[in-house]
């Protein structure tokens, strides 16, 4: 066959079939050979002409290369199966000049091949993309399979998803929709949903669209191909698939403009069909019941990605309400569960999203403890389990930069944080800005800093960020604070604390009866200010970051300290001298997360403090590391009673 023409492939095709003629057929048709027979004359009968004529190059090819062999052994080659065949052809040179395409493709794939290679593949980038092939291998090994066989339509899906891990926005789009197109051509969707199939996929084509559209921050695009998806599921009745689209219809709105009744009626139409719902600013113990209800549902059927995804969401969620212990807790419980899906020996199970989720949250809980050792290390395990050009990269990538700038702000680094800003900004905008803010401020650019703030506020309010809101107004108020102008910070501090309550961001609100707490230390009125520490310190102490804790405690120190000067002069000993002990505290708060200029303050008062006490030799020693620190750090000129932070 090899060395004549393409008749006489298609001849040996023909006289195979006479094989199961006659009274005396030379092979049983339910024999494994006949069987064997009969599946390759089906698959050949279902080629294109032009599959044919490469197969018969191909066949040509193998023939040649294998001839070109010397000392081949008969018998070895009866016993050698085709793919050890394919092994050795691919360690030898070849004398035949190849094109490049050919060089690379070891040939075409059975049916079967093919479906194990993209079943192998999808599973590899969904659970441990670190073991998939590289975004170039793969596609080039998909480009051979599609070469071959142009209509494979899982081929051009798993080029989608490889698209989107280098985030290649016409190659997905592209792949995509030959996805679809190839599904309604060879008619798969109809044999499973009848006559149901051509219109599925074509909304379910345009509800992924949408979503891809969505991804990239083209939101016209978006929004055009959701509106399609949403008239041909209104078209065929579909009200799964138009509670998809009302989902992101809510997403889409969002990112344009405010849209708070939809999100409303698809919490309603979520009702109507079982699902699990939230609602904004309610309790933390109705939240979690509400999880609790899905999570039953998940555990039930055994669906383990959305138990993953509600772990981490609930250590989200803990982070938002400000309990980090809890927090801990659940990510804990995710990084010990073992996996209820099946894999393949070998595989790295859980490199999905929710685990890199988890995982940062993780990494910024043991920074903001001073564990930055344990921080590096989760951090160096993130982007060995998930690299630079993997999908969920950027998660840890944010946090890495984020760690970075608080690290440089405790050090007094402000030009180092600044160069960061940019890298938070690429990744996340309101972030990046809120930073810069930060920079400003400690830089003393305080118009600056002001005008921005101002704009990200209204940005903030208009997309609902709460959180962010909360923390922009705080940082206003200590602008004013540095501006003299305290009682303009008062009503700001109100504002957020009513958000913060409203909201139930226990932590937050915290942190802003401390900066009220400072405000009424700075009016004159330390005593109202020591009862408002007294309540708002607890949460704070039980589940805020270091600096928080230093923060708090020094406050402590600065209202006793103001307090004591109408005490009597033996009541007024005891509270300095328990001023001293809360300086020690918050030193050591301090010293655990390297922020020297918090640390200058501290001993400042301390060698202040011990001077009106008497005690020359510690005054001295307070006095002695003061000196080192000042000149190591510049000074701004600003009053140390205008710092809360």
């Amino acid at each position: 066959m090899a060395e004549g023409e393409l008749k006489d492939m298609e001849q040996f095709f023909d006289d195979l079939s006479d094989s199961f003629s006659g009274t005396e057929p030379e092979v049983h048709k339910t024999s494994v050979v006949g069987l064997f027979l009969r599946h390759m004359i089906l698959a050949y009968n279902k080629l294109s002409f032009s599959q044919v004529y490469k197969l018969y190059t191909a066949l040509q090819q193998y023939f040649q290369n294998d001839e070109k062999k010397p000392g081949t052994d008969e018998s070895d080659m009866e016993l050698t199966n085709t793919e050890e065949l394919e092994g050795k052809m691919e360690k030898e040179e070849l004398d035949v000049p190849l094109r490049e395409e050919e060089v690379s493709c070891s040939g075409p794939l059975s049916q079967k091949q093919a479906e194990y290679f993209l079943s192998q593949q999808a599973s590899l980038l969904k659970n441990d993309e670190t073991k998939a092939l590289t975004p170039v291998s793969l596609q080039k090994e998909l480009n051979n399979l599609l070469k071959f066989n142009p209509d494979f339509a899982e081929a051009h899906y798993l080029s989608y998803l490889n698209s989107l891990r280098v985030q290649d926005v016409f190659s997905s789009t592209h792949s995509l929709l030959h996805y679809f197109d190839r599904l309604i051509l060879t008619g798969a969707e109809s044999k499973s949903n009848g006559d149901e199939g051509y219109g599925r996929s074509l909304r379910y084509a345009a509800l992924n669209l949408a979503a891809l559209h969505c991804r990239f921050g083209h939101y016209q695009q978006a929004e055009l191909a959701l509106q399609e998806a949403i008239r041909i599921a209104q078209e065929s009745n579909d009200h799964v698939c138009l509670q998809h689209c009302l989902s992101w219809l809510y997403i889409l709105e969002q990112k344009i403009f405010d849209s708070c009744v939809l999100l409303e009626h698809s919490v309603n139409k979520s009702l109507h069909f079982g699902l699990p719902r939230a609602f904004a600013g309610k309790a933390a113990n109705k939240l979690m019941d509400a999880l609790k209800d899905s999570d039953l549902l998940h555990w039930k059927h055994s669906l383990s990605e959305l138990i993953d995804i509600s772990i981490a969401q609930k250590t989200a969620i803990w982070r938002l309400y400000g309990r980090s212990t809890m927090a801990l807790q659940q990510a804990q419980t995710l990084l010990s569960m073992n996996s209820l899906e099946a894999v393949n020996v070998g595989v790295q199970q859980n490199n999905t999203e929710s685990f890199a989720v988890v995982l940062c949250h993780l990494a910024e809980l043991h920074a903001e403890q001073g564990y930055f050792p344990a921080a590096s290390e989760i951090l160096k395990h993130l982007k060995e389990r998930f690299p630079s050009n993997s999908q969920h990269a950027q998660l840890w990538m944010l946090f890495d930069q984020k760690i970075q700038f608080e690290r440089a702000m405790n050090d007094g680094r402000y030009h180092t944080a600044d160069s960061l800003v940019a890298g938070i900004t690429a990744l996340n905008s309101i972030e990046g800005v809120y930073r810069k803010a930060i920079v400003l401020k400690a830089q003393n650019q305080m118009s600056e800093a002001h005008q921005l703030l101002q704009k990200l506020l209204i940005h903030c309010q208009k997309i609902k960020n709460t959180e962010m809101v909360i923390s922009v107004l705080l940082s206003i108020a200590e602008l004013y604070w540095r501006s003299s102008c305290h009682t303009i910070a008062l009503p700001v501090l109100l504002q957020a604390l009513a958000l913060s309550r409203e909201y139930s961001l226990q932590y937050l609100a915290s942190e802003t009866l401390l900066n009220l707490a400072f405000s009424q230390l700075i009016l004159g009125i330390p005593e109202q200010a020591l009862n408002i520490l007294h309540t708002a310190i607890e949460p704070v102490l039980a589940h805020g970051a270091v600096l928080d804790k230093g923060c708090a405690m020094f406050l402590v120190a600065k209202c006793q300290v103001a307090s004591a000067a109408s005490y009597t002069p033996e009541k007024k000993m005891e509270a300095l001298e328990s001023a001293i002990v809360n300086l020690n505290e918050a030193k050591t708060y301090f010293a655990k997360v390297d922020c020297k200029e918090q640390l200058r303050d501290v001993l400042y008062y301390q060698a202040r403090l011990f001077h009106t006490l008497g005690k020359t030799q510690e005054r001295n020693k307070c006095a002695m590391l003061f000196r080192q620190l000042h000149q190591e750090l510049p000074a701004h000129g600003v009053p140390l009673i205008n710092a809360f932070k």
